[in-house]
């Protein structure tokens, strides 16, 4: 939590609107939620459809899990994306403004969209009305004052505000269950961290420069690389070790796996009803086993390709946008550019894990995401190449400014 806490304050850092223009970032917030929405749609379709039993399709639990999970495929990871494209000389370009834009508001709208679903998951209760409120009063602060709350904001300060940010949610958690054990108040760690660094700008910063070149200024010193890249590298490990074992003892005996086995990942008090990731309930109340046939290397590697070929198909939509700005190749690089996955992917399944969602589901996903993660380097070389064609070599102004005739 700490560390997902870390990378959503550096995520606030790049959110940077121009409030005399907000008009023009309407329909770049359609495309951005048009980029995240498809990609969760159709992979969570997946999830429900060919990964989990024809029993529960039209289980309502079964897809308020799923959805959930699924919601792991929507965030573009701004962090790769922004520091690969700047790496392959693409800093200034259309693309690279563009994908800016799109990357940090698909991002906004993944931990937007953890209020509905998580009110999904946990239901109606006064307790969430009082996290709506605390959202909503965060979300007017951030806007009225974006960037303007002097901070020190180097990686030691921001992982100071990261464990205070935790360590809020987690006595809020404790306190809450003393009033109400059934509905604990439980603030995730997204939108606070996000919102500091939206507020957040450097203290004691040169005036004569903007409030984002005085956040780069800091973000790009050697230390605060190394010291970021290894704070996300232990996040991404630690994530890693949360998920769910792929092979039990049961599918190396070639035999049904037991629903405890499928739901592996949570521990057995979170767990309300782990038949939905594989079990069925008995009358006399006794899990049984779902049938369905045991999980091995194939098929999960399977499972994997699937999702990662559809979850970036869902990123193509803004291809087919910006008609009148660019051309169809850097209208096809924009898309590919938006297909790296990474922290905020990962910390939407640390967030399924405390809901009790594991098994083979949460596996997928997981698997999904590294290999978004390996193959980053092939998207940006595939995007290099398409900025490189000859009939990209006069860049569009990425929102064009319409001067006043002269009188």
């Amino acid at each position: 939590m700490i560390g997902l806490a870390f990378i959503m304050i550096h995520v606030g850092f790049e959110f940077h609107i121009d409030k005399t223009r907000l008009g023009s970032y309407g329909w770049d917030y359609v495309v951005a939620f048009t980029a995240a929405f498809f990609p969760w749609v159709l992979v969570t379709g997946y999830f429900l459809l060919v990964m989990l039993p024809s029993d529960f399709w039209s289980d309502w639990d079964a897809w308020k899990e799923t959805l959930l999970a699924g919601r792991f495929a929507a965030p573009t990871s701004a962090g790769v994306l922004f520091s690969m494209l700047a790496a392959a000389g693409l800093a200034g370009t259309w693309v690279f403004n563009k994908a800016r834009v799109l990357a940090i508001f698909d991002d906004l709208d993944t931990v937007l969209l953890m209020i509905p679903i998580k009110m999904l998951m946990v239901g109606i209760a006064w307790q969430l009305g009082t996290v709506v409120l605390l959202f909503t009063v965060l979300l007017i602060g951030a806007y009225m004052f974006m960037h303007r709350l002097k901070l020190p904001i180097t990686w030691q300060w921001v992982f100071v505000y990261s464990v205070l940010i935790v360590g809020v949610s987690e006595i809020v958690y404790a306190g809450s269950k003393v009033i109400d054990p059934s509905v604990p108040i439980h603030i995730e760690v997204l939108l606070p961290a996000f919102v500091l660094g939206v507020m957040a700008r450097p203290r004691g910063g040169d005036r004569t420069k903007s409030v984002e070149s005085q956040i780069h200024a800091v973000l790009e010193r050697p230390s605060e690389a190394k010291a970021s890249f290894l704070i996300s590298a232990v996040f991404m490990l630690l994530v890693g070790l949360s998920m769910p074992a792929i092979l039990t003892q049961s599918d190396a005996q070639h035999a049904m796996p037991t629903s405890e086995e499928l739901h592996s990942a949570a521990p057995p008090s979170a767990v309300d009803k782990p038949e939905y990731q594989g079990g069925k309930s008995g009358l006399d109340g006794e899990t049984v086993t779902a049938n369905q046939p045991s999980i091995g290397w194939g098929v999960i590697v399977l499972h994997v390709v699937a999702i990662t070929v559809i979850s970036n198909i869902g990123k193509m939509f803004p291809a087919f946008c910006y008609r009148a700005e660019a051309s169809w190749r850097r209208r096809l690089a924009l898309s590919i550019g938006m297909w790296p996955r990474g922290e905020v992917g990962a910390g939407i399944l640390v967030l399924s894990l405390g809901f009790g969602i594991g098994g083979p589901i949460v596996t997928v996903a997981m698997l999904s995401l590294a290999a978004n993660l390996v193959l980053s380097g092939v998207f940006i070389v595939a995007v290099k190449r398409l900025m490189d064609h000859p009939e990209n070599e006069q860049e569009p102004a990425t929102n064009p400014v319409v001067q006043p005739a002269a009188t």
